[in-house]
């Protein structure tokens, strides 16, 4: 498959105090690291899911792509196209063809506009010329299937999975090449959830879609990615195709995460890996390895060295100085990063 969207060794940073401020304090560096040194690529119809815990960064990964937010290295080329240094009408053209659909469905949409105002706003915004709003809101909701009924309402009179359906129906509106969806199942019932990643399945095989879908939903990306990567304090820990990281995961936080989706089966649940303690804050980092603070495995290598991503297995990336093999005996007999 032809290859999409290229990003190569992304680094995003906040500042964290201003110049007096950072006078004052002595800080010479008055910044945080958000994304480090982040490479991948996405291919056309395909899904690439990030995964992480709340405050991994990935959030701020795909706000990067749409350029909501600015790289401070590195370099992100949509269908041939670097986008870094790009000036705002060039940058307005490509944006046309990504699209993001935000976490909270109700929230993300303004609550002084109709259905129909909704889903048909982008055309306003981008400034596109001969669009007939009533027939292409219809056309739009039918999409997502909801009746015309629905045009006139506001945000407020919708459930959750009606919501949405309208913010998938809003990013299609301009015919996006790309959907960049945070956390597209939050705050919605399980089969609700379903519902809708059904529904982004069958936009996708019948348009072309790709998609880069944000998460701390394991479930949900295992429904609907064809790779994953695993991010940890602004890093990736681990890439590689969904089912063979599903399989066998080769970083102890993966296996961590896998732990921590819920398990029927009480026996199960006893041997499972639990992730301790939380992620540590971006201005302290930890020296060595950064998930050696949270991870039963560490060795002394792990606390004062930290390990590269590199390929593990064909097709496989982790940053673990001692990857697990078999993460099932791993996880009994201790041994692994």
């Amino acid at each position: 498959m032809p290859e999409l969207l290229n990003v190569e060794g992304l680094r995003v940073r906040f500042r964290t105090a201003g110049p007096v401020k950072s006078l004052i304090q002595g800080l010479t560096d008055p910044h945080i690291d958000a994304v480090m040194q982040v490479s991948f690529n996405l291919n056309e119809g395909e899904t690439f899911g990030l995964v992480g815990e709340s405050g991994s960064g990935k959030t701020t990964l795909g706000r990067a792509v749409i350029g909501l937010v600015e790289m401070a290295e590195g370099s992100i080329t949509f269908n041939g196209t670097e986008l870094r240094g790009l000036d705002d009408a060039r940058l307005r053209v490509i944006r046309r063809h990504v699209a993001m659909m935000f976490q909270d469905p109700v929230a993300s949409l303004s609550p002084r506009k109709t259905v129909r105002n909704l889903v048909t706003e982008p055309f306003h915004i981008h400034r596109i010329p001969g669009r007939q709003s009533s027939r292409d809101a219809r056309r739009l909701l039918n999409l997502v299937g909801l009746h015309e009924g629905f045009l006139g309402a506001y945000p407020h009179q919708l459930s959750g999975g009606q919501a949405r359906r309208v913010g998938v129906a809003r990013a299609l509106a301009l015919e996006p090449r790309l959907i960049i969806a945070d956390e597209p199942t939050a705050g919605l019932d399980v089969s609700v959830q379903g519902e809708i990643l059904n529904l982004m399945n069958r936009l996708q095989r019948e348009l072309g879609l790709s998609y880069l879908i944000i998460t701390h939903n394991l479930p949900v990306v295992r429904h609907v990615s064809d790779r994953l990567a695993i991010m940890y304090l602004g890093r990736f820990v681990e890439t590689g195709d969904t089912d063979g990281i599903f399989a066998n995961p080769a970083h102890p936080y993966t296996l961590g995460l896998l732990a921590a989706v819920p398990e029927p089966d009480p026996d199960r649940r006893r041997d499972k890996l639990e992730l301790e303690g939380e992620i540590p804050s971006l201005m302290n980092r930890p020296r060595g390895c950064e998930f050696h603070t949270r991870c039963p495995f560490a060795r002394e290598k792990c606390r004062s060295e930290a390990p590269l991503l590199r390929e593990v297995a064909p097709g496989r990336m982790a940053s673990c100085h001692f990857p697990f093999p078999n993460p099932a005996e791993a996880a009994t007999s201790g041994t692994g990063g």
